[in-house]
């Protein structure tokens, strides 16, 4: 009797094309909780781990480009130094129940400094009601990594306020961009097929300008998890400056096991894209497969949400010719069984570095 086929596959290419719809659901949900004008601060922390953190990452560089805000992304359980009254926590935990997310959620309790959080549920949507700190609630029942639109959509609405005018409009004329794309990368012939094909069973590069260096991260990522293979992320210009060395001295043999895939935006700076051209004429020398992913949309937001897509598709391709089901994260699952889930520090805790600074000990009575 043969096994019957898993219905992860297609699970996962339902939830790739329902990004530009989530990104939208989660925009208005959150532009609905979003700070009043006179409760802004020039300073928000996002904390979150895999799946949920990359999300704020990849607001950060639409945030950070466009906006006086400074966006800080913290994927551990202690918050930066620094955390107060006057800087703005996101909890952004998908499940609710990440012990990171939850101790942090305590930390920054404990310093007083106004907290929003961003989840499906859990324990960490309890203790934030129970507490009156706002919540913005995400559909539940998904792979963490599938509901990047829901919590992607969620976040830039949240810090809507701090653009110079809002993005709704910008943000439906983006998603329907993305809209009509799906069609086309959902293709067995189609671009993110063609990408599939031409990583096949290299290990991936991918390289990205640094306002997109979290897209780069997102790909990685979706390489490992649905591809389940690894995959390497780094940043332009920096690798300019450490890793074109390493590739300078990479013999033939070995630079043909690789595949770079340069995520590239036409509103890079003429020196960067120059750069760019320089380092695909040293692998192409070298003999590594190179790719190249234009993102060519003049407008970063939609070039970002493009590239989400385009990517999830391509790592679905990847598990297609791995023939490996997408869905199940079974290493992951094993790690929290192994290590369980360290206890939420009290309330009388240390906050921010203080966490892992060790105590003295006291020298004992006699």
């Amino acid at each position: 009797m043969s096994r019957p086929r898993s219905a992860g596959p297609a699970r996962m290419r339902a939830l790739a094309a329902g990004l530009p719809g989530a990104l939208l659901t989660g925009f208005h949900a959150g532009a609905e909780i979003a700070p009043a004008a006179n409760e802004k601060t020039g300073r928000v922390v996002a904390v979150g781990m895999g799946g949920s953190a990359i999300a704020a990452d990849l607001a950060r560089g639409i945030v950070e480009s466009e906006t006086p805000l400074a966006l800080d992304v913290v994927r551990s359980p202690t918050l930066p130094r620094g955390v107060g009254p006057r800087s703005h926590v996101l909890l952004v935990s998908y499940s609710g129940n990440t012990w990171e997310t939850l101790q942090a959620f305590a930390a920054a309790g404990r310093a007083r400094a106004p907290r929003t959080v961003v989840s499906s549920g859990g324990v960490l949507t309890e203790r934030a009601r129970s507490e009156g700190v706002p919540v913005l609630a995400v559909p539940p029942g998904l792979p963490p990594r599938s509901a990047v639109g829901d919590l992607l959509g969620g976040i830039l609405g949240l810090l809507d306020p701090w653009f110079p005018e809002s993005n709704e409009a910008r943000m439906e004329r983006a998603a329907e961009q993305v809209r009509r794309r799906v069609a086309l990368y959902a293709r067995p012939r189609g671009p993110a097929a063609q990408i599939a094909e031409k990583v096949g069973a290299r290990l991936p590069f991918v390289y990205a300008e640094s306002a997109f260096l979290a897209l780069a991260r997102r790909w990685k990522t979706q390489f490992e998890e649905n591809a389940k293979r690894l995959a390497v992320f780094d940043e332009v210009p920096e690798l300019f400056h450490n890793a074109i060395v390493g590739w300078d001295a990479t013999p033939r043999r070995t630079a043909a096991e690789h595949a770079v895939l340069l995520l590239e935006w036409s509103g890079e700076a003429p020196l960067v894209r120059k750069s760019f051209r320089y380092l695909e004429h040293l692998l192409r020398q070298k003999g590594a497969s190179v790719v190249k992913v234009p993102l060519s949309e003049e407008d970063r937001l939609e070039a970002l949400l493009d590239g989400i897509s385009l990517g999830d598709h391509a790592s679905l391709f990847l598990a297609d010719r791995r023939k490996v089901d997408p869905l199940p994260v079974d290493a992951i699952v094993r790690l929290k069984s192994a290590i369980g889930s360290p206890p939420t520090p009290s309330r009388r805790g240390p906050v921010g570095g203080a966490a892992a600074r060790p105590t003295r000990p006291r020298p004992a009575k006699r």
